[in-house]
């Protein structure tokens, strides 16, 4: 019998040691995002549905933090970025990756083991984008590397986007900028761009929590980057911060066609609303119900905790 036991524990490890390589076990991720209730991939990576990433699209990245700071989230924002396009968000569920500083005999162990009993091909940086899936934002610690820093050119770009249909977000720099330019609908936060080709790093970390700036971020956080920065969302608040940013910009909505109209003064409308402005606006929600993408559950719970 305990022989029996010790077989099926080193088969659970040899199977680990190749489903995982360069991850935390599933019931890690599972326990760091313990507060995340629904849908999970595979390898406990939480699943924020598809239909609240595109409302997450929408949503303005001002509002969405300040739902994050009143919910005592504090560090979800990392600014001071250089983008491919001003225009262009890149939204989606983080897939996580951490490099290190290059060491000859831990490079050498990672790639062997990677090729030989993972099925991987290629250089590290190119791992990640194997195991990308639609609506994933590659997110790369690449602790602010520049020159020889460039963790993709046009080429992975390309990849990167034919299967996650997304952009990325890199504590690094990316390489051929003229080119990634041209691909329609990418786009790439980094620090920096540089013409050198990728050197001295090796990926230590494959959907493990890391560090971008300030930000600790876990795998399957939504990724929220536009023009002013890049915040990231625990799964288990997306809903949340997507339908109450949605709320107030539907409240906004309604106050400027009610300063417009000289209805009610900039002052009424930027105070606490009265009774009569809360009828006003629930009136008005009933005439464009195809401006409310929530559901009523969630109105209810954000109304609940709304002072006005």
């Amino acid at each position: 019998m305990k022989f029996n036991i010790i077989i099926q524990f080193l088969c659970f490890l040899a199977v680990n040691s190749i489903v995982f390589g360069q991850t935390i076990p599933k019931e890690e991720l599972i326990f760091l995002t313990s507060e995340w209730k629904g849908e999970r991939f595979d390898d406990g990576r939480p699943k924020i549905p598809d239909d609240l990433l595109e409302r997450a699209k929408k949503i303005g990245i001002d509002d969405a933090w300040t739902v994050l700071e009143n919910e005592g989230y504090k560090n979800q924002f990392e600014g001071n970025w250089k983008m491919v396009h001003d225009e262009v968000p890149v939204v989606g569920r983080a897939l996580t990756a951490l490099f290190m500083p290059s060491r000859p005999d831990v490079e050498k162990n990672i790639k062997e083991r990677g090729i030989s009993s993972q099925g991987r091909k290629g250089n590290t940086n190119s791992w990640p984008i194997e195991v990308l899936t639609k609506g994933d934002v590659y997110v790369a610690d690449s602790f602010g590397k520049i020159d020889a820093g460039t963790l993709m050119g046009a080429t992975l770009a390309t990849s990167i986007y034919s299967k996650s249909g997304n952009g990325v977000v890199f504590n690094g720099s990316a390489r051929d900028l003229e080119s990634i330019s041209k691909i329609e609908g990418f786009n790439a936060f980094v620090r920096d761009f540089h013409p050198s080709f990728l050197e001295e790093e090796v990926l230590m970390g494959l959907n493990t929590p890391i560090r971008i700036g300030q930000v600790m971020v876990l795998p399957g956080d939504l990724v929220l980057a536009k023009r002013e920065g890049v915040l990231f969302i625990p799964a288990h608040l997306a809903e949340q911060v997507v339908g109450t940013s949605e709320f107030v910009a539907l409240k906004d909505q309604f106050g400027f066609e009610m300063v417009k109209s000289k209805k009610y003064s900039t002052g009424e409308i930027d105070s606490d609303w009265n009774e009569q402005l809360k009828k006003e606006f629930f009136a008005w929600l009933d005439k464009h119900p195809e401006l409310v993408k929530m559901s009523k559950e969630t109105l209810n719970k954000i109304l609940s905790k709304r002072t006005w």
